[in-house]
């Protein structure tokens, strides 16, 4: 009697590997790709021997003509894994870009369903392709550790299980079981610049370089993960022994902290008095640093929410205005 073909073997055991301690229903994100097709006929195989029920969640963007017609191909295929289903419309806002807009509706779509049936977790389908193509993305526009970190095994409800496994690995799971994946037409759109990534400078790394960039770039990543967890963790703590009793911060304190440690604890405290995390960047944590490392005297800095910061008798203030 001859196993599983050898994709499906793996995409088999990643999933049984990310199983332990859940206990309440798990879904399974399926935009009909390869990706998430192989991983939800994983679940389906998976998770009923460990008593865990599986639901499969497509969400609907409206963003292209036939887009519902793709998740009831969704819904079918489901079905036909045995695996109870159920399509999310969502509008998508204009802001950030179509990409981040989409994302952002899709995973609060998958939360809300989590939170409805009580999901112990919410699988997703990147594979270890996305993760080098997210770290290139982040080197590009020169981000720091915790972007370059890209995206985590486990996260909150957030699980991926296939994080390790090469996207040839999902295509060939599929063709295996008879699976037919959606090509979704944007992957082919080189407006994007994760579609030019995946087209043309990953391949192009691979000719200079030779095989094996992207695994490199996706350990790459593990590492920093690491990293940024310490330095966050450092920052947590060194935060709490320069605040005094007023809310203020040492500076003398700050001062002494390596770089990137008083980055952090100056993003934390900017943070803490307000500023709203999606509008604080990296240039308004460098002019909060010039008036610990390179003060002369300059007044009030203004920073998103409206917050502002002032040296003032060796503290640094961070006021919220309302």
């Amino acid at each position: 009697m001859t196993g599983p073909a050898p994709a499906v073997a793996a995409t088999r055991l990643a999933v049984r590997r990310c199983l332990p301690g859940l206990t309440g229903p798990v879904i399974v994100a399926v935009s009909g790709g390869a990706d998430s097709l192989a991983l939800l006929a994983a679940a389906a195989f998976e998770a009923p021997k460990q008593g865990v029920r599986v639901l499969a969640v497509t969400v609907d963007h409206g963003l292209q003509d036939g887009s519902a017609a793709q998740a009831a191909a969704v819904l079918a295929q489901a079905a036909a894994l045995d695996v109870d289903a159920e399509c999310v419309a969502v509008s998508v806002a204009r802001d950030g870009g179509p990409e981040a807009a989409a994302r952002t509706a899709r995973y609060a779509a998958l939360h809300e369903v989590a939170a409805r049936v009580r999901a112990d977790a919410v699988l997703l389908g990147h594979t270890l392709d996305d993760q080098a193509e997210t770290v290139l993305l982040g080197l590009a526009r020169g981000s720091g550790a915790r972007s370059l970190a890209a995206m985590r095994e486990v996260n909150g409800l957030l699980r991926r299980p296939l994080l390790g496994l090469r996207r040839a690995t999902t295509e060939a799971a599929c063709a295996a079981l008879g699976l037919q994946p959606w090509s979704d037409p944007m992957n082919d759109d080189r407006d994007y610049a994760r579609v030019r990534v995946r087209r043309d400078a990953l391949p192009a790394l691979e000719v200079a370089l030779g095989p094996g960039v992207a695994e490199a770039l996706s350990r790459t990543a593990e590492q920093l993960a690491q990293d940024a967890d310490a330095l966050d963790s450092w920052a947590t703590t060194a935060l709490a022994e320069v605040t005094d009793e007023t809310g203020g911060l040492d500076v003398g304190g700050l001062h002494a902290l390596p770089a990137a440690v008083r980055a952090r604890v100056l993003r934390l405290a900017a943070l803490r008095a307000g500023s709203p995390g999606g509008s604080l960047g990296s240039a308004h944590v460098r002019e909060l640093d010039r008036l610990v490392t390179d003060w002369h005297g300059q007044g009030a800095l203004a920073l998103p929410g409206p917050v502002s910061a002032v040296r003032d008798c060796g503290r640094l203030l961070l006021t919220r205005h309302r």
